[in-house]
C-alpha cells in the first residue's frame, strides 16, 4: 500500500494535494483517483517550485 503524504503546511485541511513516491498525486477530497507522475517530471516540478521561492 502506498504512503500518501501531504504538506506539513496543510495542517488538517481537507482540500489538499497528496503525493506518493512512485505513484503520483491525488486530491485529498477524491482519494480513489490519482494522476501518475514519473520521476523526471516530479524532479522538474520540485526544481521549478524551489526556484520560485
Amino acid at each position: 500500500m502506498a504512503e500518501w503524504r501531504k504538506s506539513t503546511r496543510s495542517a488538517n485541511a481537507s482540500a489538499c494535494v497528496e503525493v506518493a513516491i512512485g505513484i503520483g498525486i491525488r486530491d485529498s477530497k477524491a482519494p480513489a483517483a490519482h494522476v501518475e507522475v514519473g520521476a523526471a517530471a516530479w524532479t522538474a516540478f520540485l526544481a521549478g517550485v524551489t526556484r520560485e521561492r
